[in-house]
C-alpha cells in the first residue's frame, strides 16, 4: 500500500506566486573553510533558472562577500609581507593560504593612525573596517561566480549594494524600487546585497536599525519590492521544536503566531542565525505588504526552491519541506493551521506523553533530595521572579497588546495581566510554602500488626499533575511552586492568549530549578506544552498523567470533567452568595463587605455574584438601600431577582438566578430568612464559597456556618478570603469545590496521597498467622 503523502492546500498555494526573493545565506553558498560551495551554489542557480523560465519573478540576496574577500585580502596580505614578517611566524603552516589566524598588516592598526601615533581605532573597530575591505574585495569574486553560472543557463543578472539609508531616505528607496521594477521587467535577476564597505560589517541589532544582517535585508526587501513569498535558505531542515541536534526535536512545517521554540548553536559563517531568521521570517509576513509567506528551509537540499515554489514539481511524496510562516490573520494562515491540525492530531498527546514521563523521572529524583535542597529550589524561583520581573512584565505587555487587538473581553485581560504588586505576592507565597515543614514522608498512622510488625502510613506525592488554565500565567509559578514542594511532575498546558508570558515564567523557573538544584534536577520536571493541538488529545494520557486541575472558565471546566478518564480535581462555577441577614445594624460595615466581595476583583471564581437581602434589612434598618447605592458607586451593575424587582430595588431583571458574571455585574434578591437563603444558595449556588454578614452576637452566623454545604463557609468576612495564599497555604493550585481527596483552595496538602509501609523483624509470613494451629497472632495495636 503506497506512504505517499498528498500536497497539502495551505503548501500548494505556494506555488501560485508571482515574485519571490530568494536568500542564501553564508552558511550555504560557503564551505566550512570559507570557499564557495560550487554544488549548491550551481543547485541555486539551476533552480533559479527553472523558475524564471516559468514565469515567476525572482530576486535574490546573497551573503559571502567578506568570507571570499577574507581569502583574497590574506592572500595579498602575504604577497607583501617582509622577509622579516616572514620568518617571525611561529608557524611555517600559517602561511599557507586560508589556514590559521595569521595576523597581517592589513588586519592591524597600521594604516590609521593618529598625529601623536596611537592606533585611532579599537581591535572591535579594526576587525570591522578590515571585514569592510574584505567585503569590497570579495564582491567582485562574487559576482563573477554569479554572472559565470547564470551566463551558463543564458541569464543575465544584476548587482544592486545597499545601505540602511537607502531605505530611509524616501527619494533613494524610490529610485530603488523602480530599478528592481526595470530590471525585473527585462528578464534581469537582481541579486542584493549589504554593502559591507559601508556599514562596516555592522552586525549588531538595536531598535534604532531597519536591518542587521541579511535575513533581515531579505525580510526587509520582500517587503518593500512587493514579493509575494521570501525563501530563506539556511544550513538545517527549517525550525525544530527545540535545537535540532537535541534527541527527539521534530521540525514544525507551520510555525504559528505566538510559537515559541528552544534555539541551538549559530552556524560557523555568517552574522544570522535561527533566532535572526524566525524574527526575519515574522517582519516578512508582518501585516502592511504583499509578502503573505516565508520559508525557511535548507540550501544543502539541492531541491529545495524547486520543492516550495516550482510549478511543475511532481513528486510522488509531498511531505513538506522547511517551515511556513504566514500572514497573522490571512487566509493562507488558516488553512495552514488547518491542514498541519489534520496531519498532526496525534502529534500534541504524543510529545505531552514524552514530556509527561521525563516530568516523572524527575520528580522521583526530587523526591530523593532533602527537604534542605528542595527548600533551596523553591527559594531560587521565588528570587527568580523577583530579578526577572522586567523581562515577564516586558512579556505580558506583548500578550496583552494582542489580547487588546483580538478583542479579548475585560474578564479575560484582568486575569491576564501582570503587576509588580502580583508577582511580589507570588514571591511571598512561594517563599512561605518552603518555610513550611517538609511535607514528604509524614506519617499519618502507624500501627502494630503483630509482635515485630509494624505498618505506616506515609505522605507521598500523587505523581504527575496536568494543568490546563486560561489566561492566568500567574497560574504557573503558584502550581509549579505547590508541585515542587510536594516532590509532584506538571504537564502545563496554557493557553494562546498568555503563551509570551507563560513562555517567560516558564523559562524562569526553569532555569532556577536546575540553579536551586544545582544541576541535580532538570526543568524537565515541569513541562510547558506550547505546540498548537485539542485539549481533548492531552486529555487522552491517563496512562502518564495522575490528576488534571482545570484553571479557567466554566466551559474549559466542564468540558474536561466530561472528557476524561483521569480524575479531575476543580470546580466548574464560582457562583458565590452573601447573604445580609437581619440583625445588622452598621450599613457602613455591610456596605464594605459586600463591595469588596464583588469588587477587589470582579473576574475571580471567589467574587460575589448573588446578595440575598432579608426582607427586614429594606424596611427599619434601610441597609439594603445603603448598600446597593454603595455597589453603583463602585460601579457595579445590579440585576434583580422576582422579589427584588417587585420591591423596586432593581431596574433590570436578571436572565438568570445561577451566574458567574465575571464582572462588575451581580443579582440581587431578597430573602423572608435565613431558611429561604440557605435553600436559595443550595439550589443556584456552585459549592464554592458562601457568606454571612450578621451582627456578632446572632445565632445566625454560626447556623449558617454549620448548615450551608460548600466548600468555604463564611462569617462576616469577604468571599474574596477563599484564597491559598490567604489562607497561609502559600499558594493554590485551584480550589476544588468537590467532595473526595481536597476541597477549597487546594495547597500542598492537597497533592499529596498516601502509601503503606510495613516493616518486620525477621521474615513474616500470612500462613503463620492463619488457621487452627496458627504459631503467630495479630495484636492491632495503633501506635500514634
Amino acid at each position: 500500500m503506497s506512504t505517499a503523502t498528498k500536497e497539502q492546500p495551505y503548501r500548494r498555494a505556494l506555488r501560485s506566486t508571482h515574485r519571490v526573493l530568494i536568500k542564501a545565506g553564508t552558511s550555504v553558498v560557503a564551505n566550512d573553510d570559507g570557499r564557495p560551495s560550487l554544488t549548491r551554489l550551481g543547485a541555486i542557480i539551476e533552480q533559479v533558472a527553472e523558475l524564471h523560465r516559468s514565469g515567476m519573478e525572482v530576486i535574490m540576496v546573497t551573503s559571502g562577500a567578506t568570507g571570499m574577500g577574507k581569502r583574497l585580502m590574506r592572500k595579498h596580505g602575504r604577497m607583501n609581507m617582509t622577509m622579516a614578517e616572514m620568518t617571525s611566524s611561529n608557524n611555517l603552516a600559517d602561511l599557507t593560504e586560508g589556514v590559521g589566524d595569521v595576523t597581517l598588516r592589513s588586519e592591524s592598526n597600521d594604516g590609521i593612525m593618529s598625529t601623536n601615533g596611537e592606533s585611532m581605532l579599537s581591535e572591535k573597530e579594526s576587525k570591522k573596517t578590515f571585514d569592510s575591505a574584505c567585503a569590497a574585495g570579495g564582491q567582485f569574486e562574487m559576482m563573477n561566480l554569479y554572472n559565470s553560472l547564470f551566463s551558463q543557463m543564458d541569464i543575465s543578472a544584476a548587482q544592486i549594494l545597499l545601505t540602511e539609508g537607502d531605505f530611509r531616505d524616501e527619494s533613494h528607496l524610490t529610485s530603488l524600487m523602480y530599478s528592481i521594477e526595470r530590471l525585473l521587467s527585462v528578464g534581469i535577476i537582481p541579486i542584493i546585497n549589504e554593502n559591507d564597505a559601508v556599514t562596516a560589517n555592522r552586525g549588531t541589532a538595536d531598535n534604532t536599525h531597519l536591518f542587521t544582517d541579511n535575513d533581515s535585508l531579505a525580510a526587509l526587501c520582500a517587503r518593500s519590492f512587493s514579493c509575494d513569498m521570501c525563501i530563506l535558505l539556511t544550513d538545517v531542515d527549517g525550525v525544530f521544536d527545540r535545537p535540532p541536534n537535541e534527541k527527539g526535536s521534530k521540525l514544525l512545517p507551520f510555525f504559528a503566531q505566538n510559537q515559541t521554540v528552544g534555539i541551538g548553536e549559530k552556524s560557523l559563517h555568517g552574522r544570522g542565525g535561527m533566532a535572526a531568521k524566525i524574527s526575519a521570517a515574522q517582519m516578512a509576513v508582518k501585516p502592511g505588504s504583499q509578502c503573505r509567506a516565508c520559508v525557511v528551509l535548507s540550501g544543502a537540499d539541492l531541491d529545495s526552491i524547486r520543492s516550495i515554489a516550482s510549478k511543475d514539481y511532481d513528486m510522488d511524496d509531498y511531505s513538506p519541506k522547511g517551515t511556513l510562516f504566514a500572514t497573522p490573520g490571512s487566509e493562507l494562515e488558516k488553512q495552514a493551521l488547518e491542514d498541519v491540525e489534520a496531519v498532526t492530531g496525534d502529534s500534541v498527546s504524543e510529545a505531552a506523553s514524552l514530556m509527561a514521563t521525563a516530568s516523572r523521572d524527575q520528580a522521583r529524583k526530587l523526591q530523593s533530595l532533602s527537604y534542605a535542597e528542595r527548600q533551596a529550589i523553591l527559594f531560587a524561583v521565588a528570587e527568580g521572579l523577583e530579578s526577572q520581573k522586567a523581562t515577564i512584565l516586558a512579556s505580558n505587555a506583548i500578550d496583552l497588546k494582542n489580547a487588546q487587538k483580538d478583542g479579548t473581553s475585560k474578564e479575560l485581560v484582568g486575569r491576564l495581566k501582570l503587576t509588580d504588586a502580583k508577582l511580589k505576592t507570588l514571591s511571598t507565597g512561594i517563599r512561605q510554602i518552603a518555610n513550611e515543614p517538609d511535607p514528604l514522608g509524614v506519617v499519618k498512622a502507624k500501627r502494630e500488626l503483630a509482635d515485630g510488625l509494624e505498618l505506616s502510613q506515609i505522605t507521598v506525592p500523587i505523581g504527575v499533575l496536568m494543568i490546563i488554565f486560561e489566561s492566568r500565567p500567574d497560574s504557573m509559578p503558584q502550581i509549579a511552586s505547590l508541585a515542587l514542594a510536594s516532590g509532584n511532575g506538571l504537564l502545563l498546558k496554557g493557553g494562546k492568549e498568555a503563551a509570551f508570558s507563560n513562555e517567560a515564567i516558564h523559562k524562569v523557573i526553569g532555569d532556577a530549578i536546575e540553579k536551586g538544584s544545582g544541576g541535580k534536577i532538570t526543568r524537565d520536571i515541569i513541562a510547558l506544552v506550547t505546540s498548537r493541538g485539542q485539549v481533548a488529545d492531552m486529555l487522552k494520557l491517563d496512562d502518564v498523567v495522575d490528576l488534571v486541575i482545570p484553571r479557567g472558565s466554566n466551559a474549559l471546566v466542564s468540558y474536561i470533567k466530561a472528557n476524561t478518564r483521569i480524575p479531575v480535581l476543580g470546580h466548574a462555577d464560582g457562583v458565590c452568595h452573601v447573604y445580609v441577614d437581619k440583625s445588622c445594624t452598621d450599613a457602613d460595615l455591610v456596605s464594605k463587605l459586600v463591595v469588596d466581595a464583588k469588587t477587589d476583583y470582579p473576574s475571580a471564581c471567589n467574587a460575589m455574584e448573588t446578595l440575598l437581602l432579608h426582607e427586614d434589612t429594606l424596611q427599619s434598618t434601610h441597609i439594603a438601600m445603603s448598600v446597593l447605592m454603595s455597589l453603583r458607586v463602585a460601579g457595579v451593575k445590579c440585576l434583580g431577582g422576582p422579589k427584588a424587582m417587585k420591591a423596586g430595588l432593581c431596574d433590570i431583571a436578571a436572565k438568570e438566578m445561577k451566574c458567574e458574571y465575571g464582572d462588575l455585574t451581580c443579582m440581587v434578591e431578597i430573602v423572608e430568612n435565613m431558611e429561604e437563603a440557605i435553600d436559595w444558595i443550595h439550589k443556584y449556588g456552585s459549592g464554592h464559597t458562601e457568606a454571612i454578614v450578621c451582627a456578632e452576637d446572632s445565632e445566625a452566623g454560626e447556623d449558617f456556618l454549620n448548615r450551608v454545604d460548600a466548600a468555604c463557609v463564611f462569617k462576616n468576612a469577604s468571599t474574596r478570603f477563599a484564597d491559598g495564599f490567604r489562607f497561609g497555604l502559600g499558594a493554590e493550585v485551584g480550589i476544588s469545590t468537590g467532595r473526595i481527596h481536597a476541597r477549597g483552595p487546594v495547597g500542598v496538602e492537597g497533592l499529596l496521597t498516601v502509601k503503606w509501609q510495613l516493616r518486620s523483624e525477621g521474615i513474616n509470613v500470612a500462613s503463620e498467622y492463619e488457621g487452627d494451629d496458627r504459631k503467630k497472632v495479630y495484636t492491632h495495636k495503633d501506635l500514634m
